[in-house]
């Protein structure tokens, strides 16, 4: 793409040059903003009496029960999570090596899933109180057991699923600390605890505030979960207003109170990388000496893994598998085809566009860094933060809004209807996707770029090729892995995505996730295996690459 205009202007010594790239990327991302920036501004709009109505019955429901879920994940999620980092790269027991990699699989379950089967494991009628009545001959009302179906419960299956967050960046966090302070914290006589406590917590606490952060705002994002649990919630809330009491403007203005806690949470996630730096106090990185633990250590070791390995992946994945082998001939037929039919095309679909509007925006950033464009990159990567229901609700109103404009003109002047061309149709619910999932392949083909020396960019361009034919020709090619991973990476995201499709797919057009959801909602948790359990086989995929990418940035560092 060659330069359109190019000027300089210096009011304050700032130089700022404009040209077509530049625009381009500014203009794709107050595009991509448009829906969060919507949503914010229905915080200046009075919604009249539904607004009144639930801020007088229901409000204080909702930001209770949030409040209360994010206590509860942020205790069960730090616990596994940094107790699992640190036995996994610090201490040497039995099955380490496996659990390294296999402490990331619940990455790969959404919450919903694990809530659908935990729900048929040990609700009234499951297996394990069935079998509890039949050793004790007691009936209803005899004996006591935990209600999954509650707001413990919820906190419990979605600190399952989202402890990686916290276990990811925290173990990356304990590989790369010095080995030189490990080691005078051993010369003092310090054990594996007392060092964990005293020397490798305080030092990685930036990490286990990031990874804390993206799992709260997960727990804010879901909606399957505490709908199907019965939790009212700011999710479920938004959800009931848009659809029960058909109030665009009061839903808009929860999701609003919504997006303020989640850019609390970006916030306090940003203050804590601040100050990552003094992770390294030396540049020393050798080979890691894992404290040798005793049998009853070890023992200790390894249940700690294999609990949180078995209740947050073996377990429910082998519920999953044991309800899909039970109700073959009931659950693969001409639908479940067109299930994944659709959920591929939209996966596929959506994470191709994010991969090529992320190289276009990456490469844009790399070629004219000046504040706007940064600035703009950098807003365009937020919608990850954001939930999907609130980027739902974006999206909906403003391609509402025009369909209804373009309808009634249509009408009056030709007399016949245009109907829905936008709202209600796939080109809604991808826009939606791109905002959301748009980030994930943007921070890894940017860390693809940081790689590729700006030398090779100069070359290229003194030999007369221009910006485009250097990202085709150069950049392509070398950044096949980055490009892969992300592609995966939001593949899989929008296979599991489900209040944003809920709401914006178009009539009948069933995913993966939303009929698993719909299976659940009517109790067939048997019948909805199938779907759930393809996404989790799908999911499994970036998992590895994760966990195969941190143990190569660790070798790499000790070479």
């Amino acid at each position: 793409m060659q330069e359109a205009v190019e000027k300089t202007i210096s009011p304050s010594g700032i130089s700022l040059r404009v040209n077509a790239w530049s625009i381009s990327v500014v203009a794709i991302a107050l595009l991509l903003s448009v829906p969060v920036l919507l949503v914010l501004s229905y915080l200046f709009e009075p919604a009249g009496e539904v607004w009144r109505h639930l801020a007088d019955t229901v409000l204080q429901d909702y930001v209770t029960n949030s409040l209360l879920l994010m206590v509860g994940v942020a205790i069960g999620v730090l616990m596994l999570g940094v107790s699992t980092a640190w036995l996994t790269s610090m201490c040497q027991f039995p099955g380490r090596a496996l659990f390294e990699w296999a402490l990331l699989l619940p990455m790969a379950i959404p919450a919903y899933i694990i809530a659908y089967t935990y729900t048929g494991l040990f609700d009234f009628a499951g297996p394990v109180q069935t079998l509890l009545r039949d050793w004790t001959g007691w009936s209803y009302g005899d004996y006591w057991f935990p209600e999954i179906r509650s707001l413990e419960g919820a906190a419990l299956m979605l600190s399952l699923v989202l402890y990686p967050y916290v276990y990811l960046l925290t173990r990356a966090a304990f590989l790369s600390q010095s080995i030189c302070v490990l080691d005078v914290s051993r010369t003092l006589g310090n054990g594996p605890w007392r060092t964990f406590f005293s020397v490798a917590l305080p030092l990685a606490r930036p990490a286990i505030v990031a990874g804390l952060s993206l799992a709260l705002m997960e727990t804010l994002a879901d909606y399957g979960t505490v709908q199907y649990f019965g939790v009212s919630t700011f999710t479920t809330g938004i959800f009931r207003t848009w659809f029960g009491l058909n109030n665009a403007a009061a839903a808009a203005q929860l999701s609003a109170l919504l997006l303020l806690v989640v850019f609390a949470l970006i916030i306090i996630e940003k203050g804590s990388r601040r100050h990552a730096r003094y992770h390294h106090t030396t540049q020393r990185h050798q080979a890691l000496t894992r404290f040798q633990l005793n049998w009853k250590q070890s023992s200790m070791a390894f249940l700690i893994c294999m609990g949180a390995l078995f209740f947050g992946f073996l377990l429910p994945a082998g519920q999953l598998l044991w309800w899909a082998l039970t109700t073959a001939e009931e659950s693969l037929d001409g639908r479940f085809l067109s299930l994944i039919t659709h959920s591929l095309l939209l996966a596929g679909g959506a994470s191709l566009l994010a991969l090529l509007l992320a190289l276009f925006l990456s490469y844009g950033k790399r070629l004219h860094g000046s504040w706007p464009v940064q600035l703009s990159v950098r807003v365009a990567g937020m919608g990850y933060a954001i939930p999907g229901t609130v980027i739902a609700v974006g999206v909906m109103i403003p391609f509402a809004a025009f369909d209804n404009a373009l309808d009634g003109w249509v009408r009056e002047r030709f007399g016949w209807s245009t109907g829905l061309l936008f709202s209600g149709t796939l080109v809604a619910l991808l826009l939606a996707y791109l905002v959301r999932f748009l980030a994930v392949s943007l921070q890894t083909v940017e860390a693809g770029l940081g790689k590729i020396r700006p030398t090779m960019d100069e070359v290229a361009r003194s030999m007369g090729t221009g910006s485009g034919k250097i990202v085709s020709r150069v950049h392509i090619s070398m950044l096949k892995g980055s490009l892969m991973t992300a592609l995966l990476l939001v593949f899989v995201d929008v296979l599991k995505e489900l209040p944003a499709t809920l709401i914006l797919r178009p009539f009948n057009y069933n995913t993966l996730a939303v009929r698993a959801y719909e299976l659940a909602s009517d109790e067939r948790l048997a019948d909805a295996s199938y779907a759930a359990l393809t996404i989790v086989l799908v999911g499994i995929l970036p998992v590895v690459l994760l966990s195969r990418s941190i143990t190569r940035s660790r070798h790499a560092e000790t070479a």
